[in-house]
């Protein structure tokens, strides 16, 4: 397999910033955007998002990398069944596309929910892994937003279900026109356009469903019950970097400073007056910050022999090794 920029991902000036393309694995449309050649960066979205969300910045990226940005099972142009929606599911998925594009090392960049695959991916496939970018990631500690939390009680579904009435689609709409002129351009006014995004994307039902079983998989009424922090140590030998915007009204800003500590070499970026989607708040700063610690960092080695040594320290102690988050 080529490592880096197989032959059938043509350049971004020939493709196009967006070319949407669509594979089908295991019986289930995936769908992709891929523009760009060199070096691969895989970019993961978030829960109730699509590829589209990196539209910002993927075709500055695409001038100097093979960028793909897929559309997570259950979420925007793929499939969207009656499967499993875990982290381990969705990694899985993501190392069945790179080996049918004939990719096998990337950079993995994960926003939000999709962070959380990004890591559980690096702890599955670490011989696929060259580094990682994580970006107002879940799967750090329990805290997250209300609406989130709400979003995966039992009862959830039923009024969430309602979306569907007739004239529920004009609300929303007329909803988000009225937020649009009271917050204009602003990051909040932002905020709450995807929030409305999101719900008209859950009007059918398929789509809702496949929402409540992501959700579900990693978070219930109490907030976050998965957590990347118990085996984040297993990863030191990736270089990573955390960015996050320091008005994250999803996932508060404390996630960041956590999951650095726990991933001792990792580097931090906090981006001043930006909410959960600091890439969109900041688009030039994050394709500086990414190129920047692409360009300063080597591809990670992975060494069987370093991860057996790092799995037996920590099953001796019952713990993670030292310096690293138990």
């Amino acid at each position: 397999m080529p490592s880096h920029s197989p032959s059938h991902l043509r350049p971004v000036r020939e493709v196009g910033a967006l070319s949407l393309q669509v594979r089908t694995i295991h019986g289930y449309r995936r769908a992709f955007r891929v523009a760009g050649c060199g070096p691969v960066l895989l970019l993961i979205h978030g829960i109730g998002s699509n590829s589209a969300t990196w539209a910002s910045v993927h075709a500055q990226l695409a001038q100097r990398f093979t960028v793909i940005a897929p559309d997570l099972l259950g979420h925007g142009e793929s499939d969207k069944p009656r499967a499993d929606y875990s982290l381990a599911a969705f990694a899985n998925d993501m190392r069945d596309l790179l080996a049918a594009l004939g990719i096998d090392r990337v950079t993995i960049v994960g926003h939000s929910y999709g962070g959380g695959v990004a890591m559980q991916f690096a702890y599955q496939y670490p011989h696929l892994v060259e580094r990682i970018v994580l970006v107002s990631a879940g799967g750090v500690a329990k805290d997250v937003s209300v609406a989130l939390r709400l979003a995966a009680l039992p009862m959830a579904g039923e009024a969430l279900a309602m979306l569907r009435l007739p004239g529920a689609r004009r609300a929303m709409r007329l909803f988000s026109r009225a937020a649009a002129t009271t917050l204009g351009s602003t990051r909040f006014g932002r905020e709450v356009a995807d929030a409305v995004g999101l719900l008209e994307d859950l009007r059918a039902s398929d789509a809702l469903a496949a929402f409540r079983r992501t959700l579900r998989s990693a978070v219930d009424g109490r907030g976050q019950f998965v957590t990347m922090l118990d085996r984040s140590y297993l990863v030191q030998s990736i270089p990573t970097q955390v960015i996050w915007g320091d008005e994250d009204p999803v996932i508060p800003v404390d996630h960041a400073r956590i999951a650095h500590a726990a991933m001792p070499g990792s580097r931090l970026e906090i981006f001043d007056r930006s909410g959960h989607v600091p890439f969109r708040d900041n688009p030039d700063r994050f394709i500086e910050v990414v190129e920047r610690f692409i360009d300063s960092t080597q591809p990670a080695a992975c060494e069987q022999s370093l991860l057996c040594s790092l799995l037996q320290a920590g099953l001796q102690t019952g713990k993670a090794p030292l310096g690293t988050a138990s």
